[in-house]
């Protein structure tokens, strides 16, 4: 007996062949009718055997295409229209647009054989792309994914590609970005004068000749350009690290293939799977004690962020490389990654020599995911190309359309509507007008995206909070203020869909407080709708206010205020005392005393900084985070003792631990092991208190591998659940999912 089915799938559907594969699907199992796709999702309508559409509906929700993900699948009875055949019919298009964006994703193996292959017509062809992999997010202007919504819409397809184009059998039927050498966009070197060299795949070997010798280039990608240099040289990544003004903060390196990456580094079963993934992220890897790698890519760490090409481009650009590259955003401090060729050359023209250039244009820039292995599992720095944006599904259909405009550093913005939170790549730190002109512009991408209106807008509570001030002058929307440090807690809440109460711990290094100071250490007893503070670290002094985040040394010397008096200091020969003169720590006791310019602070982040300089390892901080991975560098498991601290009325006091540093005379690894130790143990004691609850980690401060696991372990042997994101960022690049999860219903 025939029967009629209407189809309805949401998720990630549009731009990853789901109508082709739906199409061979029916053409082997007789079915007839047809397939869309509209602003929702994708629709199936059916006529068969009531058996054979079981079996469509099986292979449909079982074995989809790889780049799909499917949210759901509505199926509805459909009167008989007597159907003669399947065909792919025109999208649709609705007022209510709900269907979720794919991410851009790396070169697949047939396009990369398609390259590789002299009798193929994209033979060197540097942006072949399929419907199985290639741009999407940082192509698209607006849903549907057609190719009149992406900015390969001025390319009209030449007769080799239409006919891909046009045929449902064919792997690039209604792949947007399909296009050729012929019809396509162009590949264009330049130096920094704004000359055009040459074209092509002349272009890109011409481009390997200047990396091999020592040039430092720059190269378009798929959300922006790269600097790029050979990564073996000590003179090029010298002058690199010179243009830039980056003196130590590790870079990047893209290899070859996976036996490239082995060959400097130690790899997991994990790692290896990360790596090669259809994502391609810049992975955190142990690296080698010997290498052929400079020194100077990644000083002072035993990490190594690895990622392999993951354009058509890079695949023909290794061809003719030597050696493995460096591979770093293109931007200028505090500004996001830079799209055109013309404002390249105008910011960083300086730094760059030559630059490789096409004529696509990036719409939306995103910038390189960056990952590390945690307990076996993916852990996000940087939620950014291949997996953003991202979704999270809702147990309800929301009522209100909600906009997060997350935090001042690592910031993303998500909205919410149905049963919907979808997560903007990474911006970046809203230090300067461009960085906000990006953030602003993200905002009404995601917008046009689905012609989204916020009822609600969350921000955070900090009041110089760059979108917290343009939240401000907002008129005729709702704004909600959430705390930094409960938002923290909210987002990994919403990754598990969890609502009622845990224990939920937050350490970062800055988040304004309820009470005006700057938390950063804090225990609450949380629930979706409400938090209690139950615990936070002493509050200390941060000497110079702003100044003391890029100085560790200042907040060493506020913790010995805090330990010893001023006399007691002057007779101590500490090395963190003799980076200030005599007069510079009187004068810095003046200012701890009365606090002039000396916020309080109970963040963790910033005692990391103290340990560090107390240590005599870093007095001044060159980028964020280094401290951190400093300590964890001389972190040996072998020693398992740790400092003592004291808690008393729900505060945190470690000038136990910071006397222990002081008069026992430690050395660095066992300062810096013992104080992870201790750590993980004040996590372990306190969470011992409130043994009924679940446990929440988030805050950057658990970007630290060596304490996360250590205090995930200790958790779980204690037979006690325990969450941190996976699927965002447990960083500031998770706030606005956790902004948002406290308003939805």
């Amino acid at each position: 007996m025939v029967i009629g089915k209407l189809i309805k799938v949401k998720g990630i559907v549009q731009g990853v062949g789901f109508r082709p594969f739906v199409f061979n699907l029916c053409d082997k199992y007789n079915l007839n009718g047809w397939v869309n796709n509209d602003d929702e999702g994708v629709n199936i309508a059916l006529e068969g055997e009531e058996f054979t559409i079981s079996e469509f509906l099986h292979q449909l929700r079982n074995n989809p295409p790889v780049l799909s993900k499917i949210d759901s699948i509505d199926i509805l009875d459909k009167q008989i229209e007597s159907f003669n055949d399947f065909k792919i019919i025109k999208s649709e298009n609705h007022l209510n647009k709900t269907t979720i964006i794919s991410p851009d994703i790396a070169i697949c193996d047939d396009c990369i054989n398609d390259i590789n292959d002299e009798n193929n017509f994209r033979y060197n062809y540097a942006l072949t792309n399929c419907t199985n992999c290639g741009p999407r997010y940082s192509i698209i202007k607006t849903v549907p994914y057609d190719r009149i919504n992406t900015s390969m819409s001025e390319f009209e397809l030449c007769d080799d590609c239409h006919e891909e184009y046009i045929d449902p059998r064919n792997r690039r039927y209604h792949a947007q970005p399909v296009c050729c050498e012929k019809c396509g966009p162009k590949i264009e070197l330049y130096n920094n004068f704004n000359k055009k060299l040459c074209e092509g795949i002349a272009a890109i070997d011409k481009l390997a000749s200047l990396i091999n010798n020592g040039e430092i280039v720059a190269i378009k990608g798929i959300g922006g350009f790269h600097l790029v240099c050979d990564a073996t040289i000590d003179d090029t990544v010298n002058i690199l690290r010179k243009r830039k003004n980056r003196p130590t903060k590790p870079y990047a390196v893209m290899f070859k293939d996976i036996n490239q990456v082995k060959e400097v580094a130690t790899i997991t079963k994990k790692e290896e799977e990360i790596i090669t993934s259809k994502e391609k992220p810049i992975t955190l890897v142990k690296k080698n004690e010997h290498n052929k790698l400079s020194s100077l890519v990644a000083p002072n760490t035993h990490r190594l962020g690895c990622f392999l090409p993951y354009t058509p481009l890079h695949i023909l650009l290794f061809k003719k490389l030597n050696n493995p590259i460096i591979a770093t955003s293109a931007n200028l401090k505090d500004e996001p990654i830079i799209r055109h060729k013309d404002e390249l050359i105008f910011k960083l023209g300086n730094v760059a020599d030559f630059v490789l250039d096409f004529n696509r244009e990036i719409i939306n820039a995103i910038d390189d995911s960056v990952v590390q292995v945690v307990n076996d599992d993916i852990f996000k720095f940087r939620n950014a190309r291949g997996y953003a944006p991202s979704v999270i599904k809702l147990k309800n259909k929301q009522t209100n359309k909600i906009l997060a405009l997350g935090a001042n550093q690592k910031s993303t913005i998500s909205i919410a509507f149905e049963d919907n939170i979808i997560v903007s790549p990474h911006i970046g730190d809203l230090n300067s007008i461009d960085s906000i002109e990006y953030f602003m512009r993200t905002v009404k991408t995601f917008k046009r995206f689905y012609d989204f209106e916020p009822d609600v807008i969350v921000c955070d509570k900090h009041p110089l909070y760059e979108s917290t001030k343009w939240a401000d002058k907002l008129v005729n929307t709702k704004v909600v203020k959430i705390q930094h440090h409960y938002a923290h807690i909210l987002s990994t809440m919403a990754e598990y869909k969890l609502e009622n109460n845990i224990l939920g711990i937050a350490f970062d290094g800055t988040g304004y407080g309820d009470d005006g100071n700057i938390w950063g250490g804090e225990f609450f007893v949380a629930s979706k709708k409400e938090y209690r503070r139950v615990k936070h670290f002493k509050y200390f002094r941060l000497l110079g206010g702003e100044k003391a985040v890029k100085e560790p040394k200042r907040i060493a010397l506020s913790l010995l205020f805090d330990t010893y008096s001023l006399e007691e200091l002057e007779k101590k020969h500490l090395g963190v005392l003799n980076a200030f003169s005599l007069e510079e720590i009187r004068m810095l006791n003046t200012m701890w005393q009365k606090g002039l310019n000396a916020p309080q602070t109970s963040s963790v982040g910033r005692i990391f900084d103290a340990i560090a300089s107390l240590c005599n390892i870093l007095h001044i901080q060159t980028y964020e985070g280094e401290t951190g991975l400093l300590i964890e560098q001389y972190y040996n498991e072998k020693i398992t003792q740790t400092f003592d601290y004291e808690i008393y009325n729900d505060i945190i006091d470690i000038r136990p631990m910071i006397k222990a540093i002081v008069e026992d005379e430690y050395d660095k690894k066992t300062i810096c092991s013992k104080f992870l130790n201790t750590m993980a143990k004040i996590i372990i004691d306190i969470s011992d208190e409130y043994d009924d609850l679940d446990i929440i980690l988030s805050g950057g401060v658990f970007q630290n591998k060596t304490l996360l696991e250590k205090v995930i372990n200790n958790l779980q042997y204690k037979n006690k659940k325990v969450y941190y994101s996976r699927i965002i960022p447990v960083n500031d690049g998770g706030i606005s999912v956790g902004q948002i999860y406290s308003q939805t219903e």
